[in-house]
């Protein structure tokens, strides 16, 4: 449709400069004393525009006369910038396929190449499209890759070097991401060297809003197992779990263990409490971390009172119809509860005894509902449960110390043969 309005157009103007020259009758006479010239209007027209035309080809000729130092000049820019982003290129692809030694010398050619255009352009008194921004940040790239080469050389001295200077190149408009980026490839690298220290000070110097990154959470959370910093690493693994940087089964596992690890770290029953309130909502609702920190405060020779307090939770909800509680969890809940039954109030007694009647058949109840009639000396009814659960109990450890309990039942009513073969089956386990 295009062509076609171009080709009425040109007949349209055909047509406009046929009737305008094909009658036109007018004269043009030139006097030039003594002669005279006389032509046709016409004539006069052609005349003008083909003297137009030759001043116009002149000039451009003379132009690109004039022009070409300066051409030659950008010709040459324009192939030391090919050559320096071909080396930049064949840097990273070396350095991607594990050639570390040929990545390094084509970085320093692309830097080499950079240094002779920026020594161009200033001699010329002007730049090409590689600009002096672009400059700073091929600058700061190709030290970035020399030194990512020598990581992985192990050439540390030409690492921190080429680090250095990757973080002073950065041109003011790109200055702040490649400065993070530098910042960020040198917490791996130390994060690589196991040098938890180093990559939290190099995570500590980025700006607020690049700290807070997932990239950045990551390289802090690892650091900081590393480093022992147990509160610091699980709020770290809070803040990538409400980033949804983590599935939430993963991100349960992780924040689980941290707080264990946490709980761990505590060596008196203060340190325990404090960490355990340090811990969030959702994280002391967890049943492992109630059952641990119980657990912890007892062996600490904390408060058993206190422990029972935090195992009521998981208690209650064990004994549900539909719990989700495992059987490792109640065994160590039935642990935690046996080592304090010399405190053992008359609410817990009501409790474990209701237990044990309403699940008659869960020999884990039967034996901890044994274990306190033995402590509080009902003999008959201890030995009556704990006969019932020793035979049925999964547990190595409970099993065991069914059958030392029927023993020392046993030796109380001095019945030698029935002790002798309880202690006997305790050895077997």
């Amino acid at each position: 449709m295009r062509a076609a309005l171009w080709l009425l157009a040109l007949f349209g103007v055909a047509v406009a400069v046929a009737l305008f020259a094909g009658n036109n009758q007018a004269v043009v006479t030139i006097f030039w004393p003594p002669h005279r010239v006389d032509i046709s209007f016409n004539l006069m027209v052609l005349l003008l525009a083909g003297l137009f035309f030759v001043l116009y080809l002149a000039l451009r000729a003379l132009s690109a006369v004039f022009s070409l130092p300066a051409e030659a000049r950008r010709w040459r820019a324009q192939q030391k910038e090919r050559a320096m982003y071909g080396a930049l290129m064949d840097s990273l692809a070396h350095l991607l396929a594990g050639r570390y030694i040929r990545s390094t010398k084509s970085a320093q050619n692309a830097l080499a190449q950079e240094k002779s255009l920026a020594l161009l352009a200033d001699q010329s008194g002007h730049v090409t499209g590689h600009s002096a921004s672009r400059g700073g940040q091929l600058r700061a790239l190709a030290h970035l890759l020399v030194a990512e080469a020598a990581q992985s050389l192990q050439n540390k001295g030409l690492r921190d070097q080429h680090l250095h200077q990757a973080l002073q190149s950065s041109a003011p408009r790109h200055a702040q991401e490649v400065r993070e980026g530098v910042q960020f490839r040198a917490a791996r690298w130390a994060l690589d060297d196991r040098d938890a220290g180093a990559a939290l000070d190099w995570l500590a110097q980025l700006p607020q809003g690049a700290s807070r990154r997932t990239l950045a959470l990551r390289m802090k959370l690892r650091a900081s197992r590393h480093a022992r910093q147990t509160s610091q690493a699980l709020e770290t693994a809070r803040l990538l779990a409400k980033h949804r940087a983590f599935s939430q089964a993963a991100a349960q596992s992780i924040i689980r263990g941290l707080a264990l690890e946490l709980l761990n770290d505590a060596h008196d029953p203060s340190q325990l409490q404090q960490a355990w309130f340090s811990l969030d909502e959702g994280e002391r609702a967890m049943p492992e971390l109630v059952v641990h920190a119980a657990s912890r405060l007892m062996a600490l020779h904390g408060e058993p009172e206190l422990a029972r307090a935090w195992l009521l939770q998981v208690w209650d909800s064990m004994m549900q119809p539909r719990s989700d509680i495992g059987d490792n969890l109640r065994i160590k809940l039935i642990s935690v509860l046996e080592t304090g039954l010399d405190s053992l109030d008359a609410a817990w007694l009501a409790r474990i005894e209701a237990a044990q009647l309403s699940r008659p058949r869960d020999a884990n109840l039967q034996y901890l509902a044994g274990m306190a009639c033995l402590n509080r000396q009902l003999w008959g009814k201890a030995r009556q449960l704990l006969s019932q659960a020793a035979p049925a109990l999964q547990d190595v450890t409970l099993h065991r110390n069914a059958w030392r309990a029927l023993a020392l039942l046993a030796e109380q009513r001095e019945d030698e043969a029935a002790a002798a073969q309880a202690y006997k089956r305790a050895a077997q386990i």
